[in-house]
């Protein structure tokens, strides 16, 4: 029996998994992109010369920029609430200083720079800004949902829901501020002081 070509064991790869891992490289090209060069430098044409495809075959995958980006944002998004859930596969045992510590780290990556460019782009565009908006609040709930699980919150009791919700707004706070400056041991504080707060409150 004769060998296998190469040309013959792509093409044993089902079409399907060629697309789909096609589409994985662009939503990661537009990720970095859009955290290093911002909206304005972020281009279909930029994106798939970074991840390695044509244009047109960008532009089949997702038809517009406004479907790129939101896309790439979206698809970040999940993968840190899995990799967040995946740091306490047993619960958060708890610890609520490192779920604390581990939800501020939601906020202070490329995935916070990048929708941050996102967000100020959707306030200037009437086209980008309701799939912006109802992104945000899709992946808001997600974020909440695992914080009160992992913090073994009760929302049942009052202000618990609120409490929950302060420690995200403030995790993004941190997110933006290091945004410009390192400032890890001010963050250190700040997590150490909600912490504590948090076994105050829920207790």
């Amino acid at each position: 029996m004769g060998a296998v070509t190469t040309e013959e064991r792509v093409e044993r790869v089902p079409k399907q998994d060629r697309s789909r891992a096609t589409r994985q490289r662009l939503l990661e090209a537009a990720v970095a992109c859009l955290a290093e060069h911002g909206w304005a430098g972020s281009t279909v044409s930029v994106v798939a010369e970074r991840a390695g495809v044509s244009r047109g075959a960008a532009q089949h995958h997702f038809p517009t920029r406004e479907d790129l980006f939101t896309a790439a944002v979206e698809y970040v998004a999940e993968e840190r609430s899995t990799a967040l859930r995946a740091l306490f596969p047993q619960g958060a045992a708890g610890d609520r200083r490192a779920v604390v510590a581990a939800l501020v780290d939601l906020y202070t990556g490329p995935l916070f720079r990048a929708a941050l460019h996102l967000w100020v782009a959707a306030s200037n565009e009437e086209q980008l800004r309701p799939r912006v908006t109802e992104l945000e609040a899709r992946v808001g709930r997600e974020t909440h949902r695992i914080a009160v699980d992992l913090l073994g919150a009760d929302e049942s009791r009052p202000g618990v829901r609120e409490t929950v919700q302060g420690v995200l707004d403030m995790a993004r706070g941190l997110g933006l501020a290091n945004l410009l400056t390192d400032d890890g041991a001010r963050r250190e504080r700040v997590v150490t002081q909600w912490a504590a707060l948090l076994e105050e409150t829920l207790g």
